[in-house]
């Protein structure tokens, strides 16, 4: 069986209009290099930039998301493994992770 698939019957213009009344645009302004990698990013992707930068926002936690989430996982722990993780123990991964990221040799936790 072929279909034949026939482009749209509005005009590109009222579809703009509609889409625009719909939508709340907000410029953001970017480094050209910035601006230059997200397109990229995007089209890599086979996304919009505007469709990046939501996945982008959506994919990365506030400091009180990652609080709740390092809250759980403490909990999980505690309750499925028996290990009671301190304060100190945090304080002391977190200078891990820190040494890590500088390309620093770190000790074991």
């Amino acid at each position: 069986m072929t279909l034949l698939l026939e482009p749209p019957v509005a005009e590109p213009t009222a579809v703009y209009r509609r889409y625009t009344v719909l939508m709340a645009d907000t410029t953001v302004k970017v480094d050209p290099a910035v601006r230059d990698r997200l397109l990229v990013l995007a089209r890599e992707r086979g996304m919009t930039m505007r469709d990046l930068i939501a996945e982008l926002a959506g994919a990365t936690p506030t400091k009180e998301e990652l609080k709740k989430r390092y809250e759980a996982t403490k909990a999980y722990c505690e309750t499925h493994f028996g290990v009671t993780f301190t304060d100190e123990d945090h304080d002391r991964a977190e200078k891990v992770w820190q040494e890590l990221e500088a390309a620093r040799p770190v000790d074991s936790l």
